[in-house]
């Protein structure tokens, strides 16, 4: 049986193996629940039903293999208001839209909304009510694209 470092690894590895990219992790209170986000780099387009079935049947013959108990397996796209975890998705996203929740607030504020500029030293550079701000990557609790319509 894997641990959960190790489960996340192997479900990278295989993820990257397929061209894909993994973009986020979730297990239910033990494990029972694995969903899977995955993604296509930038030039590829974007995941679509055929791409989420291909992956989760390839993790499912992976799990067997590897001894990887869980009851249910789900694979999808991040959907449009992706979140982002690695640095290189706020370059990656620069222009768009952002929400993100500091993990301590600056003054008395936690909640950040504005245009992602780009990355720069380790830090996000988001433009907030017309200032270009940069917060360190490593405050950031949590964020997520604004899909526009």
């Amino acid at each position: 049986m894997v641990d959960g470092m190790q489960l996340v690894e192997l479900i990278e590895q295989a993820v990257t193996g397929l061209g894909y990219e993994l973009v986020d992790f979730e297990t239910s209170p033990r494990a029972r629940l694995l969903r899977v986000f995955i993604d296509r780099l930038p030039e590829k387009g974007s995941v679509d039903i055929d791409d989420c079935s291909a992956v989760s049947n390839h993790l499912s013959r992976l799990f067997t293999v590897e001894n990887v108990d869980y009851d249910r397996l789900e694979v999808s796209s991040p959907g449009l208001d992706r979140p982002l975890k690695k640095p290189a998705d706020w370059q990656r996203f620069a222009g768009q839209e952002v929400q993100f929740k500091l993990r301590v607030p600056i003054g008395n504020q936690r909640n950040f909304a504005g245009r992602i500029v780009g990355l720069q030293d380790g830090a996000a550079v988001v433009a907030v009510e017309g200032a270009e701000r940069a917060f360190p990557l490593d405050g950031i609790e949590k964020a997520r694209l604004v899909p526009r319509f």
